[in-house]
């Protein structure tokens, strides 16, 4: 009986005894291949050529060595010189307008529609509406430029109907005033279909026996959507808000550029478009990448300042 009992009290102890754990790469080494192409690729393209920043404390030219103590050194002088350029607080006002102005419309519209598109009972109607959304998305930028005169040039659509009630039609791409809510109406129209995608993959993971308790409990669907699938997706709402801070001044030059008349220049004029006219059409890389790295300074100081905040208020963060 004695040993029988230390028999089982030796294999209890043995099965108390934690296990050693598998390690993540054994066990999912076969799913971790699959990123490999993608880490080559982030490699290759973006840490590789992050050694060409140091060109911004260069007067560079196509042929000249960057990483010579030969190469032509001039510290801080491009940064100097675009500090002091006569229009570098408009260049600065109006990619922040453009970019604080286009978060502000663009960043809740994809939550308010992936929330409603979600709403819908009819799950086929969900998916028609999704597919109108994601639509606009596949449109080129200068396909999007294209219809932007054919609907608002001086002789597009609206001025044609414009004409043809009585009016005197306008080019509103002569007016300054009208750019910026071109510019910004479009690009949101163009991506928050595209955008709402994470969401709605976010709210496909929320429980439907809460919603089911809730109707049990008279709850109205904008009752639920409130108290049960926004609380759902505030950690991706806190996350993408992080991401779309970090990149605030950011703003592509393509489209600008395309946009861009001598009469809105004024407002249309922004960093990416002047690095693009100074770097690509007027040689002057070393200006050119110094003012690129100082956005990306600005875009990382941002980062950091959106993660702590988002992160003391929320408990959410990226790291």
């Amino acid at each position: 009986m004695n040993s029988a009992h230390l028999l089982e009290d030796n294999t209890s102890k043995e099965q108390l005894k934690p296990r050693k754990k598998q390690s993540n790469f054994r066990k999912n080494w076969k799913l971790l291949i699959f990123i490999i192409p993608t880490i080559v690729y982030i490699f290759i393209f973006a840490y590789l050529p992050m050694y060409g920043v140091v060109i911004a404390f260069q007067d560079f030219a196509p042929g000249d060595d960057m990483l010579s103590l030969n190469a032509n050194w001039v510290g801080f002088a491009n940064f100097t010189r675009f500090f002091n350029e006569f229009r570098f607080k408009q260049l600065i006002v109006n990619t922040f307008m453009l970019s604080i102005l286009g978060f502000i419309v663009g960043f809740p519209l994809p939550i308010i529609v992936a929330l409603l598109l979600n709403s819908l009972k009819s799950k086929k109607a969900s998916n028609i509406f999704q597919r109108i959304f994601y639509a606009p998305h596949f449109i080129s930028v200068v396909v999007m430029a294209g219809m932007l005169y054919l609907f608002f040039g001086e002789y597009g659509l609206v001025n044609n109907i414009v004409r043809a009630l009585g009016g005197s039609g306008t080019s509103y791409f002569l007016k300054a005033s009208m750019f910026r809510p071109l510019f910004i109406f479009s690009g949101n129209w163009q991506d928050f279909g595209w955008s709402s995608i994470i969401y709605l993959a976010a709210l496909a993971g929320v429980d439907p026996h809460l919603h089911e308790a809730a109707i049990v409990d008279g709850a109205s669907r904008v009752r639920r959507i409130w108290s049960i699938d926004l609380p759902a997706i505030l950690p991706t709402v806190a996350v993408m808000l992080i991401l779309s801070i970090g990149n605030l001044m950011s703003v592509g030059h393509e489209k600008v550029l395309l946009m861009q008349t001598g009469a809105n220049i004024s407002v249309s004029e922004i960093i990416s478009t002047f690095v693009y006219k100074i770097g690509i059409g007027g040689g002057q890389y070393g200006y050119a990448t110094a003012i690129g790295l100082f956005n990306s300074v600005i875009n990382v100081v941002l980062l950091v300042i959106a993660n702590l905040s988002t992160r003391k208020l929320t408990g959410n963060s990226i790291w």
